[in-house]
């Protein structure tokens, strides 16, 4: 058992703060990779997930990555820390929580890329400019942030 299935055993559903990571992994042609997700119901989102007891958030942003797509990152850039009340999440459990998400990005990348099947129906690069519809709000707002920041200021 994981510890955030242990928390859960003390508290319940109550509100926690759970820190965790994704990343934003380019493939050099303007494109991100992104996992059609099982949980929530097959959205689009960025590899990633919650810290583990004694993690830093660059092992867990790694070991989120290889778990859920088989990569192994090279240099990761930190881009931003997502947090406060914006950040609050009911799963369909009932399971109430804010995330603290560190967000990091790369084009260094090495593997064969597998969706891991437990996790996500999918994975796939997409043009920054054509993220899907149906994707986790809070991350398109940080495909779109790191687009700002870093391609759009390149292209000036």
């Amino acid at each position: 058992m994981g510890y955030i299935q242990e928390l859960r055993e003390l508290v319940g559903t109550r509100p926690v703060i759970l820190p965790g990571a994704v990343v934003i992994i380019l493939d050099g042609k303007g494109n991100v990779l992104l996992q059609q997700r099982r949980f929530p119901n097959g959205k689009w989102g960025l590899p990633g997930g919650l810290m583990e007891l004694a993690e830093s958030t660059e092992e867990t942003a790694r070991r989120e990555v290889w778990e859920e797509t088989r990569l192994e990152l090279g240099e990761l850039h930190l881009m931003n820390v997502y947090s406060g009340s914006d950040q609050y999440i009911k799963a369909e459990n009932g399971d109430e929580f804010y995330v603290v998400a560190t967000v990091y990005f790369t084009d260094e990348y090495h593997g064969e890329m597998k969706a891991d099947q437990t996790e996500s129906y999918m994975l796939m690069f997409h043009p920054l400019e054509e993220l899907p519809e149906n994707m986790v709000g809070s991350h398109r707002e940080m495909v779109e942030e790191y687009r700002r920041k870093f391609v759009e200021v390149a292209s000036t």
